[in-house]
């Protein structure tokens, strides 16, 4: 016999699965495709469940943005130009999809690296070994030569870059976002930081032009996001720190302007889950309505899907 002392289950209440709240049914399975299968179709297979659902729901709104002629603010980081997704964000500004498209100083760096010669992302670390890194001599007299150029007028980094590009007939400018940016005039608006940019390590950067156009594309930014209003689209792609304090910033100034910014939603992509773009991005700004959505994966398979399921 056994010294220890047992629960007798005797008196346990049940029911039926058929009164029990449950949170998966078989009408929310996913559904196989075929070969005939359109990406609206293979979207709506998708199940019913989790981030699939957080997927067809933001797809969902992203069409009603684009029918209503809403405002779709894209932001992003520049990992998303070195995995060769340029073609698919261009294809979005030539549609009208995109309205207004922001970026980090290094997307600069690499779409002006691509549309120049059509190479772009060093070796870092065997570069950094013998201080050659970022030190590349076309690259800082293109970039730092233009803002130098425009300095004391009242166009903006991405606008004085893209119209530099234009000018010198970049061989590859049907790539770059910034060229495209400015032909369809469309407003882009570029956030770089300084001393994070290979730029900045050169001796032909003049402060002054570079603070002078930095600060014109924030308020650049701030005017696209005044025309936030309910339905409209703000995404954050790959950008885990500029773009999301950013946004925070202008939005503040905008709301404190008196600019009805709200029912808004805000979708993240990025290949891991940070902090400020869930704080600055997905949640604090939809508190007052709207929703805040966050996707992991990589940009190289998730933004051609979104892209296909909004132009299918």
């Amino acid at each position: 016999m056994s010294r220890y002392s047992q629960l007798s289950f005797e008196g346990i209440r049940t029911y039926s699965i058929k009164e029990r709240f449950s949170k998966v049914k078989t009408d929310d399975f996913a559904a196989v495709s075929h070969s005939g299968t359109t990406i609206r179709d293979f979207v709506e297979r998708l199940p019913n469940i989790l981030v699939a659902a957080d997927f067809k729901e933001f797809v969902g709104h992203f069409r009603q943005a684009i029918q209503a002629d809403n405002m779709v603010v894209w932001m992003m980081g520049a990992h998303v130009i070195k995995v060769g997704l340029n073609p698919i964000i261009i294809e979005l500004l030539r549609r009208g999809i995109i309205r207004h498209l922001a970026m980090n100083g290094a997307g600069v760096i690499h779409d002006v690296e691509i549309a120049m010669w059509g190479i772009t992302s060093e070796d870092v670390a065997t570069a950094l070994q013998d201080g050659s890194f970022g030190m590349a001599r076309e690259t800082a007299e293109f970039i730092n030569g233009a803002l130098a150029a425009n300095k004391g007028n009242d166009k903006g980094y991405g606008e004085v870059v893209g119209e530099r590009l234009l000018a010198e007939k970049a061989p590859n400018k049907h790539l770059s976002l910034l060229a495209t940016c400015v032909e369809l005039n469309v407003p882009i608006s570029i956030h770089p930081a300084l001393g994070t940019e290979i730029i900045h390590q050169h001796p032909n950067l003049d402060g002054a032009a570079f603070g002078e156009k930095a600060l014109i594309d924030f308020r650049i930014f701030a005017h696209s996001l005044s025309k936030l209003s309910e339905g409209a689209i703000v995404l954050n792609v790959g950008s885990a720190v500029i773009m999301p304090e950013v946004f925070l910033k202008a939005l503040t100034v905008v709301r404190n302007l008196g600019y009805p910014a709200y029912g808004f939603y805000t979708a993240v992509f990025d290949m891991i889950r940070h902090y400020r773009p869930s704080e600055n991005v997905k949640h604090r700004p939809t508190l007052n309505g709207g929703k805040g959505y966050y996707f992991v994966g990589h940009h190289e398979i998730m933004i051609p899907l979104l892209a296909a399921a909004l132009l299918d």
